[in-house]
């Protein structure tokens, strides 16, 4: 997303966004860009500095509501009680839960069609509500 600060013929100053700088020129040119105080369509861009995001006072790693908390609990009980498997999570699941390798618990990823499959097969899974961490070798 972007956002112009724009003025029109009449002097009229107004913020608006949009998709992309292409998209504010198809719209321009077809003159569907207008003025929110009179209508005009006789607009031009205004000279804007671009919105650059300060910098947290927080370090992202640390959960600020209950929710972030909670998320956190389970990454860490999730990493510290179970193997990463990475993405041969699927293949494993299965191996696992056929009896072809020692039963643990474990978490990876896996393509959301081969969790499905695992699922309608009858081996236990659950979605994480968190991206791996970056493993170390």
């Amino acid at each position: 997303m972007i956002r112009y600060s724009l003025k029109c013929a009449d002097g009229h100053s107004f913020d608006s966004w949009f998709k992309s700088a292409d998209a504010f020129d198809r719209l321009f040119q077809t003159g569907m860009v207008a003025c929110t105080h009179c209508g005009s369509t006789e607009v031009t861009k205004s000279l804007m500095a671009p919105a650059v995001a300060k910098e947290s006072k927080r370090p992202l790693s640390t959960p600020s509501t209950p929710t972030e908390d909670a998320i956190d609990k389970l990454r860490k009980d999730v990493e510290q009680n179970a193997d990463y498997v990475g993405q041969d999570f699927a293949t494993e699941a299965r191996k696992i839960h056929d009896g072809d390798a020692p039963e643990r618990n474990i978490w990876g990823e896996t393509k959301p069609a081969d969790a499905i499959k695992l699922i309608e097969d009858g081996i236990p899974v659950a979605p994480l509500p968190f991206l791996p961490r970056k493993q170390s070798n």
